[in-house]
């Protein structure tokens, strides 16, 4: 008994699928390795991954609160805990404070300034799940909150927010926006019969379009990060070869078939972790480890 309500909980966090979280760590290891010049504080690094892990979890369960109406009516989400009946509306609610305390517990370890931006960033993950509602672009909120570890990690690590800790934030904004827009084409259909908006939605007959040109963004404003934080080949190559990876995703949501542009979606983490490991080897050859 205890261990099945302990498996749907976990299903609530998504722990069972983990694509989320990758979304989230990547940008903010390409924080924390350029904010600490390659050397991030073990300390800090370990407070800011556990706070990942711990608040998209908790944004997954305030999410599925927020949509328990509308996930029963949609194939893929259909099968989750609070739709399907197997965790109650008060356990969610009770698993989603127990899981912002830990995140406040976490935060309290780092410095006022990245606890104040923590403030920040609770408020959007609570607030994007009802965005979807009345906002025509609810990925925007989505993009905010899942980049705002970034200039965390900055305030963590270093104290402030420099020029390039906001130009990553809006990178990862961007992302967003691609991996997003893709997730919600997979479910067009279903969210056009249930009145939940999106930029699938917003974007029409256009969306490969504007998607293409947001990729062509995200790689542009990675490479001026790049110039920015004197970044080096191994970078570059690193961006090259995940704007490699963009050019499959764009192959595979062509033809916006709801499954080829779920895959897609399912996909999308592996840019964040190649552009990582450009980041990664340009610090390790740069600085080579005694």
């Amino acid at each position: 008994m205890i261990i099945g309500t302990l498996r749907q909980y976990a299903r609530l966090m998504r722990l069972d699928r983990p694509v989320g979280i990758w979304l989230l760590l990547w940008p903010t290891l390409w924080a924390l390795w350029i904010a600490g010049d390659g050397q991030p504080q073990p300390t800090v690094f370990l407070v800011i991954v556990a706070g990942v892990v711990v608040m998209r979890s908790a944004g997954c369960v305030i999410n599925d609160y927020a949509d328990r109406d509308l996930d029963p009516h949609v194939a893929r989400t259909r099968d989750r805990p609070l739709a399907a009946g197997q965790v109650t509306p008060q356990e969610a609610l009770v698993l989603f404070v127990a899981l912002s305390l830990v995140a406040i517990a976490l935060a309290l370890q780092l410095n006022r300034l990245a606890q104040g931006l923590a403030v920040i960033g609770g408020l959007l993950t609570v607030a994007y799940p009802f965005m979807k509602r009345f906002l025509a672009a609810p990925q925007l909120v989505l993009g905010a909150a899942f980049g705002w570890s970034v200039p965390m990690a900055f305030a963590a690590q270093s104290g402030s927010v420099p020029r390039i800790g906001w130009l990553l934030w809006l990178t990862v904004v961007v992302w967003a926006l691609i991996y997003d827009t893709i997730y919600a084409m997979a479910d067009r259909a279903d969210d056009l019969r249930i009145g939940v908006k999106s930029t699938a939605i917003l974007f029409g007959s256009a969306d490969v379009f504007i998607v293409s040109l947001l990729m062509i963004v995200l790689v542009l404003a990675l490479a001026l990060a790049g110039r920015m934080a004197e970044l080096g080949p191994w970078y570059f190559g690193g961006l090259l070869a995940a704007s490699a990876l963009l050019l499959h995703e764009r192959r595979l949501i062509a033809d916006r078939d709801p499954a080829r542009c779920f895959q897609a979606f399912l996909h999308c983490h592996r840019f964040g972790v190649v552009v990582f490991a450009g980041i990664v080897l340009n610090y390790t050859f740069r600085h080579p480890l005694p």
